[in-house]
């Protein structure tokens, strides 16, 4: 969510006239991310994000906007894409494919709660049962080959320990089995900057989850190791047991973990380190000038990765019986 392609107002001003959604007053790029252009548009009917897209081809984009849709229809608290006058979700602004989303309320957190992970659990099981009647059809674009493909192009930048980091664990994930694993569509990226928050600390209410830029079919259970990854996870990369267990406990209120998936846990939770250390020291290295970009520190990453890898941990310890 950077801004790459510039957007003035008087070019805003036409395109919209193809939305009912009313009249131009504001527009503000949002600093944040580092795939899309984003900016907040502020209208006679209320508020949106525009979203254009530097690098997603239209398949991939119209396999996003329809899952948000249809998450959307199925009570999922996520971006509604606004359709225009022409029954589309996907146009295009300054020569990019663009799209307008429903803004959603709150904000994220920074230093989630017990409460938090109980929400984001449920909220994750939800989305991943309401998954299983989509029909799009698009592979993870950050998954098993992308992350071969992307580790030869970081190698070079890495040291020799990181380098053997990074080929040990590739190694290890060629090996691991998973094809048993029950698939659908993914988010893919839940960070805590990808969830808005309304209300305090001690009675958190979620506001919805957004970026769905790197959703994909994979198997539900990386998307549930991503997540965890992220809102569970101290400093130093070591688990948060008990923001674990409030995660995975909510997740399998809704959706049971098959025997497979209790196997398979340790080696997801590195795979999907794994994917976040990789992508980050691609941008780290290998960066695209942006007016407003924001790049994330690919370290911490490695430290989750290697935390991952000292400790195997037990899935079924972490869920109720």
């Amino acid at each position: 969510m950077s801004v790459f392609t510039k957007v003035s107002i008087d070019e805003l001003t036409p395109w919209l006239k193809n939305y009912g959604v009313g009249s131009p007053i504001d527009l503000q790029g949002i600093a944040a991310g580092i795939e899309n252009t984003n900016y907040f548009v502020t209208t006679t009917h209320g508020r949106f994000v525009l979203t254009l897209f530097e690098r997603l081809t239209d398949a991939e984009l119209h396999f996003y906007l329809e899952l948000m849709a249809h998450l959307a229809r199925h009570g999922v608290p996520c971006p509604s894409p606004i359709a225009n006058r022409d029954d589309k979700l996907l146009g295009h602004l300054n020569g990019k494919p663009a799209t307008l989303v429903t803004c959603l309320p709150g904000r994220p957190v920074s230093e989630p709660t017990w409460g938090h992970c109980r929400q984001i659990g449920a909220t994750l099981a939800e989305m991943h049962v309401a998954g299983q009647s989509f029909k799009g059809d698009i592979e993870n674009p950050r998954g098993h080959a992308w992350r071969r493909a992307a580790a030869q192009l970081v190698i070079p930048f890495l040291d020799a320990s990181r380098r053997e980091l990074l080929n040990s664990e590739l190694s290890f994930q060629d090996e691991q089995a998973t094809a048993a694993l029950p698939r659908g569509p993914i988010h893919g990226d839940m960070f805590r900057d990808n969830v808005l928050w309304q209300d305090g600390v001690e009675s958190p209410r979620l506001g919805g989850v957004i970026d769905f830029y790197f959703a994909g079919r994979d198997s539900l259970l990386f998307d549930v190791a991503v997540t965890v990854n992220d809102w569970c996870v101290a400093k130093d990369g070591a688990l948060d047991l008990s923001l674990a267990a409030a995660l995975l406990d909510a997740y399998r209120d809704i959706r049971a973990f098959t025997t497979e998936e209790l196997a398979t846990w340790p080696a997801m939770l590195r795979a999907a380190a794994l994917r976040f250390w990789l992508s980050r020291l691609y941008d780290f290295y290998l960066p695209r000038a942006g007016e407003l970009t924001h790049a994330h520190d690919p370290e911490h990453f490695r430290r989750i990765l290697e935390a991952r890898r000292s400790v195997a941990h037990d899935l079924s310890l972490h869920v109720r019986s």
